[in-house]
């Protein structure tokens, strides 16, 4: 009887060794092609310009056999140097770097030449060869994420942009585009000429609602990067809001905000102050005048049904952004995303060794994301603090070398603006022409890769949050009185000669950053 227990224990214990150990013994053996590799690589070697025809396609990654690894590798270094690609070649390659012995010798690199039953097919080969180490790497991302699942200290939002990040990775290394043909080109390109000649004007894109600046642009163009720059109390939340306004609210065009500083709330409140013309501390208070009331009354239907989509999430991720791009184009068709704003983005997942890269991943990826979904994306950005410790006008005019934290935004962007007001500085007057200053910005188009650069004006009421046209006017209680020009410092502008005379006729702080105007307003508060 205890032998028949003995024996029944033992046949528990190994049946539960087979269990565990068949589950890998089981498993299916990674994606992989190794005849295709064998001959891939052969015909690399016998026809004289079969390399160019996959180099797009192959890394030595992609090969699952460790010889195939090392081949390929001399086959890439000899390519690089312009140098003869052939068995002998590659034999001495592999020789010189001490690892022919390791890639099988040269009889392997024979036998690979006799696996070529025709270098026809070779791209479509090589495709195969890559998509499966696309599939290995898919396994092998799918299998880490496995296991911090099962880690309960693992944080799930953190793992979850990872898993995001791997797959974004994986995908972006392995998206290859073929090379087109002009016809089906020019026959797009016509019918987007076509239908901007139907629309009203010159305006080509998005319309801003800003006349002056729709002339240089032609509207926002798909699928460009517009980054829109300026230090802070610049007004730049209430530029792109002002926009918005005119875009979806005025024209119903669907639009998408991506707010990483303020709350939805926040952000409707502020379109209330520019629709309604009411005072931002009476929309916080609720204390408003019986006009006050009537006009938020009347005005506020406007917003509503408007096609204009918030999302508030703090520390958005770029990954967590394509997501919801995708997303909102799909059900909304969504024709715009503002980001407000970019340096707030994170690349969460991704690895990188100093913010300056991690800025640089964010802008490449709103870049990919405007061409993958063909539309415009607007990013808000801070400029550092170098405007500020320039003396003059033209040090205090803000320029692409501003651009807080990576020359990678400058290059990734199509076009690049900028907001300047000159009031801010206590400039009040152009002392060529005379023109009043006050309640004006310049917008400054410093980057247009498809068009002219140059720079317009914009009435700004900074009690309403709100940009509008030059041509509209303001009510004069908007204005700070004109200071006296006794003892005041006239400074030329350089850009365009249309910012003149300066006169520091109220308080500046020392930091020459915060002000008030002789009202007693603080100009200095961010809009």
């Amino acid at each position: 009887m205890a032998e028949t227990n003995r024996n029944s224990t033992r046949k528990r214990t190994v049946q539960t060794q087979i269990i565990k150990v068949g589950a890998n013994e089981m498993g299916k053996l990674p994606p992989q092609a190794q005849e295709l590799e064998d001959s891939v690589l052969g015909a690399i070697m016998i026809e004289k310009d079969a390399y160019g025809s996959v180099a797009d396609l192959l890394r030595p990654e992609v090969f699952y056999k460790d010889q195939n690894r090392l081949v390929y590798e001399a086959i890439r270094a000899l390519a690089s140097k312009d140098l003869p690609i052939d068995i002998l070649s590659v034999a001495e390659k592999l020789k010189n770097q001490g690892t022919l012995d390791q890639a099988g010798g040269a009889v392997y690199l024979a036998d690979l030449t006799r696996r070529v039953a025709s270098t026809a097919h070779l791209r479509y080969h090589a495709q195969i060869v890559a998509q499966k180490a696309t599939a290995r790497d898919l396994i092998a991302m799918a299998a880490q994420i496995e296991e911090k699942g099962f880690d309960e200290t693992q944080d799930i939002e953190e793992l979850m942009q990872e898993a995001e990040a791997g797959i974004f990775e994986i995908s972006q290394r392995s998206q290859k585009r073929d090379v087109t043909q002009i016809d089906p080109v020019i026959e797009e390109a016509f019918k987007r000429m076509e239908k901007a000649s139907k629309n009203d004007g010159s305006i080509s894109g998005i319309p801003s609602g800003f006349d002056a600046l729709d002339k240089i642009t032609s509207g926002w163009q798909t699928p460009d990067l517009i980054i829109i720059a300026a230090r802070p109390a610049m007004g730049k939340t209430a530029f792109v809001l002002s926009m918005a306004k005119n875009i979806a609210v005025d024209r119903k065009i669907p639009v998408a905000i991506f707010s990483l500083e303020m709350s939805n709330v926040q952000l409707v409140n502020r379109l209330i102050m520019n629709v309604c013309e009411i005072e931002g501390e009476k929309i916080k208070t609720g204390k408003m005048s019986k006009e006050d009331t009537k006009r938020l009354n009347t005005k506020i239907n406007i917003m509503k049904g408007a096609p204009l989509y918030m999302d508030d999430t703090p520390s958005l991720s770029i990954f967590e952004l394509r997501s919801k791009a995708r997303k909102l184009v799909r059900e909304h068709g969504i024709r715009m995303i503002i980001i407000d704003y970019l340096q707030l983005m994170n690349a969460q997942g991704s690895s990188f060794g100093s913010r300056e890269q991690e800025v640089s991943i964010i802008s490449r990826n709103l870049k990919a994301l405007a061409k993958e979904l063909d539309i415009p994306i607007i990013a808000l950005s801070q400029l550092n603090r170098g405007v500020e410790s320039r003396q003059g006008i033209e040090g205090k005019t803000p320029q692409l070398s501003d651009l807080r934290e990576s020359g990678a935004i400058e290059q990734d962007a199509d076009m690049v603006c900028f907001i300047h007001r000159p009031e801010y500085y206590h400039l009040y007057s152009d002392e060529k022409t005379g023109k009043d200053l006050r309640g004006l910005a310049q917008i400054i188009v410093a980057k247009h890769r498809n068009g002219a650069t140059d720079s317009i004006w914009l009435r700004f009421r900074g009690k309403y949050a709100k940009f509008q046209n030059e041509s509209e006017g303001i009510d004069d209680d908007e204005l700070a009185p004109m200071p006296a020009a006794t003892g005041g410092v006239s400074i030329q502008s350089s850009m365009n000669n249309n910012i003149g005379a300066v006169s520091f006729g109220q308080q500046m702080s020392p930091d020459g950053i915060s002000a008030t105007n002789s009202m007693g307003e603080d100009i200095s508060q961010p809009f």
